[in-house]
């Protein structure tokens, strides 16, 4: 079983290499990175946090749009793909579980995400360190974000196999996936927006808005990671949100666990119910 799953994993990696997808992933962390790591030397001296504090900060906002972008980018075509180009009827005749195939592309994908992440951020890290406006603890902030954006984007990864696997045409599902990130990265907050504006005392402010965080991943990416800032007040604004709920902010990490579990499942489902 584990051989199956790494074989579909391995392949999965050697196509984002022959695609790019890792170089022009790493680019794109990079650049914004490092971009938001010297633009981030004005508001340190102000709000009296170090350099890195508010690269990761930044990083940490930035993240809650690119990072979901770029997984359902590698999963869209996950499953539409395979059966418009009809592969899936050959991988399937294959001693290979449909589990083991939805856990090799995850772990695939995974990794080439992970790996993107890794060196685009970890560049600016240690570019950071080395001019001497780094710390180890911003190091761990590093890392931190490292690690949760990967979970994050494995969360969108397994909403990327849904909605593939929802069609049999990857065009359809493309533009599932863009749907999808517009509606859970963009209006899903301005809807809670408009919602606090127009009734900021109301029962929606107290019982129904911390949970609804909770609902979308990438809302609760960006609360436990500006949560966790010791400057988060200063730098993240969401420090009176994260005092404000009900839980712990560690309730977000819990919350992309489940968002995951879940999808993945309904993935599996719907996977086993394809006739190639």
């Amino acid at each position: 079983m584990l051989k199956r799953i790494l074989t579909v994993a391995e392949q999965e990696m050697r196509i984002g290499l022959r695609n790019r997808w890792i170089m022009l992933a790493t680019l794109i962390l990079g650049a914004f990175s490092l971009a938001l790591a010297l633009l981030g030397s004005a508001p340190a001296g102000t709000l009296g946090v170090d350099r890195m504090t508010i690269t990761v900060a930044s990083l940490a906002s930035l993240s809650v749009y690119l990072v979901p972008l770029i997984a359902l980018l590698l999963a869209f075509d996950a499953i539409s793909g395979e059966i418009d180009r009809g592969t899936l009827l050959l991988i399937f005749s294959c001693p290979i579980s449909r589990m083991e195939f939805l856990t090799g592309k995850a772990f695939g994908h995974f990794l080439v995400l992970t790996l993107a992440l890794v060196l685009g951020y970890g560049v600016t890290a240690l570019l950071l360190m080395a001019t001497g406006a780094g710390s180890w603890a911003g190091m761990l902030d590093f890392a931190r974000l490292i690690a949760t954006s990967s979970a994050l984007g494995l969360a969108f990864l397994a909403l990327g196999y849904l909605l593939s696997a929802m069609t049999r045409q990857t065009a359809t599902a493309a533009a599932f996936a863009i749907g999808a990130w517009l509606i859970l990265v963009v209006l899903y907050d301005l809807a809670l927006l408009g919602l606090l504006i127009a009734n900021p005392e109301g029962s929606f402010a107290t019982s129904v808005f911390p949970y609804a965080i909770l609902f979308n991943p990438a809302d609760a990416f960006r609360l436990f990671n500006l949560a966790a800032l010791g400057a988060s007040n200063l730098v993240g604004g969401m420090a009176g949100v994260a005092e404000s709920l009900p839980f712990p902010a560690i309730g977000g990490l819990v919350s992309i666990g489940m968002f995951t579990a879940l999808t993945l499942a309904l993935a599996l489902l719907r996977i086993r119910r394809i006739t190639p």
